[in-house]
């Protein structure tokens, strides 16, 4: 007879919680909340900051293609496609033959680790290992840009 009870009480309760939950949901809806108000004049008149400039509406896929795409002819040839990786191999082929053995590349790599490994006890830090991070070039501003 308990076990009914109980039942019947926690339906009743689950009903009061859907009860309220709607009344809630239906108080939202009278009440909405407005609009802002378009316009650059309404914001100059508030003294709200000017709206950011708009995005990009390229994709992403469109900008890494432009990217490639040097001449801006709307293709891509094999030499566009190598241009951003040419220096940083001739930077690591220091007999220029056109190849990079791995002896090239272990002594430019050796030579990173030991100008990292600042104290020479042949372990990196997290500290040491954060400065051979390659370096982020800042872009430069373009002419016609007025940031």
């Amino acid at each position: 007879m308990l076990r009914f009870f109980a039942g019947v009480g926690s339906a009743l309760l689950l009903v009061l919680a859907g009860f309220f939950i709607w009344q809630g949901i239906a108080q939202d809806e009278d009440d909405p909340i407005p609009d802002a108000p378009e316009g650059e004049a309404v914001a100059e008149a508030s003294g709200a900051p000017p709206r950011p400039p708009s995005a990009d509406e390229r994709t992403k896929e469109q900008r890494r293609f432009d990217r490639a795409d040097r001449d801006n002819d709307g293709r891509i040839t094999l030499e566009e496609l190598h241009y951003p990786r040419r220096r940083p191999f001739q930077r690591l082929d220091t007999n220029s033959d056109g190849r990079l053995s791995f002896e090239e590349w272990a002594v430019r790599t050796s030579t990173k680790f030991g100008e990292a490994d600042r104290n020479r006890d042949r372990v990196l830090t997290r500290e040491e290992y954060a400065t051979t991070a390659p370096r982020r070039r800042t872009p430069a501003r373009k002419a016609n840009c007025n940031c």
